[in-house]
């Protein structure tokens, strides 16, 4: 049992007979009354957000996982694939365990979040960016460039994304893999 000094992002707690992951935290000791601490938890098996909010010294039932990186293999009708680096072990997750599954390539690192006592993998955490090339994108027109214009391009796992006028076919790019959002051209 922990309490609520213990809260910290990426915690997981039991709550409401479910598993939930802490994602932002607030200590809060106002001029009146007693202090509490104010949470965004995420529910891991639906991925529903809620806010919540602990009075101080409440009790916390935290669950123990593990993180595992594991490489990402394949997709197909029973899910994604993925192989443990260190011991070459295999496991299938479903499409609804990972976050931002269509910026997933083959050879892609990811930490496979695993239940200690079960030994049941939770959730697959994406890189918090990743580089993808650009497969397809209309040729940005000279001179379209004196606003913050953006377009329409494919990268290579087939998503969509938003990108400025001067990214051409070819180019790699970095994207942040939490909103799906450009970030900058990769030589």
């Amino acid at each position: 049992m922990a309490t609520t000094a213990d809260i910290r992002n990426g915690l997981c707690i039991n709550y409401n007979d479910d598993i939930w992951v802490v994602s932002k935290f607030q200590h809060v000791k106002p001029g009146k009354g007693g202090a509490f601490v104010r949470t965004k938890i995420k529910n891991i098996t639906t991925g529903r957000v809620i806010d919540v909010t602990f009075q101080a010294g409440h009790r916390i039932d935290d669950v123990r996982v593990e993180r595992r990186k594991y490489q990402f293999l394949y997709k197909d009708d029973s899910g994604f694939h993925f192989m443990n680096t260190e011991t070459y072990e295999q496991v299938s997750i479903k499409e609804e365990m990972l976050e931002r599954p269509e910026f997933l390539k083959e050879g892609e690192s990811v930490e496979i979040l695993f239940h200690a006592e079960n030994e049941i993998p939770l959730t697959a955490e994406m890189p918090q960016h990743i580089v993808l090339q650009i497969t397809y994108t209309e040729p940005g027109v000279k001179g379209d460039t004196a606003t913050n214009a953006t377009k329409p391009a494919t990268v290579e796992t087939g998503a969509t994304i938003r990108v400025p006028l001067f990214i051409n076919e070819g180019d790699k790019v970095k994207i942040l893999t939490e909103t799906g959002e450009y970030l900058e051209r990769v030589k």
